[in-house]
């Protein structure tokens, strides 16, 4: 199937703007993961609109949209799936999951047990589930959109360095303006726009984006930036952990995905700016004494890439 990656991406923003106000630049960059074959995690506060993209992209791409709330009792089975004995055959029988979606929701992620984290963040990796030693291909395309609150951390399992590096992006919503959120009251006076969301893409027509992603051009100059950047991060004097090499394919990835989002068929050095920051702002770890100087991981990360020198494009 021959698809246009830019006009792709243009129907379903479109289409999610109909229900999400004033998040173009979100909306990008959830797309880019996707388009990336990756996952995202969005850090924000309650009732910013983080359940309405997930549920949004999914109806914009004709995809099946499944929902897990995570809470301490939660079970990796409940994730994955179980074999249930069925009295009437006399044989054990597969039930899947919620996993097995195309766009599946994993609201607050941190609430949940390592255990339950670790089930649903090994199918991510690996695109499949075994349960009972059979293996099940999870449907492409497949995404996970997992949240968390950065403010509440009572009752928390905070998810480690190694199991947040398997997100690709990671970013917040954040809140929207007062003319954003007076838009938004307008609009759903009497009814939720979302009842009346169609699909404007099939997901094999997002299959086949994934897939012009990976033949976008990157020059040896844009390599090379891109690469000095991720390895900038592991001797910074702030940082006592740099991206891992994992960190630079999401970072090698999300900029091929951003210049076919943007219509072109080879990265520009602004494509790997673009996405630096939601790349690699988790895979990195500060030390104590930087964290009590107030300092970020996103400073740090922008200070990185504007101390590299931009190669010019012939």
């Amino acid at each position: 199937m021959v698809v246009d990656a830019n006009q792709t991406a243009k129907r379903i923003i479109a289409n999610v703007e109909r229900v999400i106000v004033g998040k173009r630049q979100q909306l990008i960059l959830a797309l880019v993961a996707w388009f990336s074959e990756g996952h995202i995690l969005l850090e924000d506060v309650p009732g910013v609109a983080k359940t309405m993209l997930a549920r949004a992209l999914a109806r914009s791409v004709g995809c099946e949209f499944k929902r897990i709330q995570c809470t301490p009792d939660l079970l990796p089975t409940d994730v994955t799936g179980a074999s249930v004995f069925n009295q009437r055959t006399a044989e054990f029988e597969f039930r899947p999951g919620p996993v097995f979606a195309q766009l599946l929701l994993a609201d607050e992620i941190n609430r949940t047990t390592p255990r339950t984290q670790a089930a649903l963040l090994e199918a991510m990796a690996e695109g499949r589930v075994t349960v009972d030693g059979v293996t099940h291909v999870l449907p492409p395309p497949f995404l996970v959109i997992a949240t968390q609150n950065p403010i509440e951390h009572e009752g928390t399992f905070p998810l480690p360095e190694a199991q947040l590096d398997r997100f690709l992006m990671r970013f917040s919503l954040g809140y929207p303006t007062l003319e954003e959120e007076l838009q938004m009251l307008e609009r759903l006076q009497h009814k939720h726009p979302l009842e009346e969301l169609e699909a404007v893409v099939s997901a094999d027509e997002l299959v086949a984006c994934q897939q012009v992603v990976r033949d976008i051009r990157v020059d040896e100059k844009v390599r090379h930036y891109l690469m000095q950047i991720v390895h900038d991060t592991r001797s910074h004097e702030d940082l006592s952990l740099g991206g891992s090499p994992r960190a630079s394919l999401a970072l090698f990835r999300c900029s091929q995905a951003l210049a076919a989002l943007r219509g072109r068929q080879y990265v520009l050095p602004d494509d790997v700016k673009r996405v630096a920051g939601p790349v690699l702002t988790h895979r990195v770890i500060l030390r104590p004494e930087s964290r009590l100087r107030k300092r970020t991981s996103e400073q740090v990360v922008e200070e990185v890439v504007a101390e590299i020198a931009v190669p010019t494009m012939s």
